[in-house]
């Protein structure tokens, strides 16, 4: 990624060599977009600040947005953040997988400050999919992730998506095909009260069972204490409208159970498969360059982290 003119992105396949090439890109502090059961995210090496800041520039990122840190396991986990019993239970429980844990840092945790915006806590998680777990296994050392896509816009789910908004922008995309969750992780703030920080393809009532308390759900104001929590964001190209019972004229439909529409999330009503498709859905109708409306999406389980995507999606965005 040095050079005159920039280079196109590197494919890489999901193969023992390919993976090799994804870490050995890594260590030499380039940034490297990889599979995670949630979507593709776009990795930098944790610990360097230069390799930070390309992730930051690729995606046009705004620096006071904090980054997921992924790390292979538990003990990886341990040498970054004050752990806790309550933080146990919950990697117990949901790692590996799509949760994160926002934890105070440790004292000589090594992480960039780039990483956590100059916040005192650090997002944290392992990731089940077999390519990332390979990747993180392969470079030994935690990976900064946030999604692979220009920033504010729809999150990428293959590596299509990928490429499509940072082709030339990053080193390499390792391409094992969709992600089976299709939603980013559910982020738990355990700093100080457990709270629901942001929904996410982990529902937050598995998460309330696992702790025996409910979350709690701060208020929505300007303050940024995690990633994903912008107003504007996940945003295709085009308008969005919600709780549409049709299109008007002009644009295109986006349904959920048994409707008449352009592309429907799940005929059945299932929030699981919406939840896996709705990414994908977005780019697809985005391509058809017509606002977009879609229909209502039921407010519980996966539901709620559909409609936190949708709604940010259809948020006034800054110019």
């Amino acid at each position: 990624m040095t050079g005159g003119g920039r280079p196109r992105t590197e494919i890489l396949p999901a193969s023992p060599a390919g993976t090799a090439r994804a870490a050995a890109l890594l260590r030499a502090g380039d940034i490297v977009a990889f599979p995670t059961e949630t979507v593709y995210g776009l990795g930098a090496d944790a610990r360097n600040g230069q390799a930070v800041a390309r992730v930051f520039e690729a995606k046009g990122r705004p620096a006071f947005n904090p980054l997921i840190v992924h790390v292979a396991d538990t003990g990886a986990a341990r040498r970054h953040v004050v752990w806790s019993d309550l933080a146990d239970r919950l990697a117990a429980a949901f790692w590996p997988g799509p949760l994160t844990l926002v934890l105070p840092l440790r004292e000589n945790h090594g992480i960039s400050p780039l990483v956590t915006a100059g916040l005192d806590t650090l997002a944290v998680r392992v990731p089940a999919h077999p390519a990332a777990r390979a990747l993180l296994a392969g470079f030994d050392g935690p990976v900064a992730a946030p999604s692979a896509n220009p920033s504010g816009r729809i999150s990428p789910t293959d590596a299509g998506h990928v490429l499509a908004g940072l082709d030339g922008r990053v080193a390499a995309v390792l391409d094992d095909g969709p992600c089976p969750v299709g939603l980013e992780s559910t982020i738990v703030g355990l700093a100080d009260t457990p709270a629901l920080l942001r929904p996410g393809g982990l529902p937050a009532e598995a998460v309330e069972q696992a702790l025996h308390q409910a979350l709690a759900r701060p208020a929505t104001d300007d303050t940024i204490s995690a990633p994903g929590q912008l107003s504007s964001h996940y945003a295709p190209g085009a308008s969005v409208r919600l709780n549409a019972r049709t299109a008007r004229p002009g644009e295109v439909l986006l349904g959920f159970g048994a409707t008449d529409c352009d592309l429907n999330l799940s005929p059945s009503g299932d929030l699981h498969e919406a939840a896996a498709n709705l990414f994908g859905h977005l780019h697809r109708l985005d391509a058809m360059n017509k606002p977009i409306a879609v229909t209502p999406i039921p407010d519980h389980g996966l539901g709620r982290a559909i409609n936190d995507r949708l709604r940010r999606a259809a948020a006034p965005r800054e110019d």
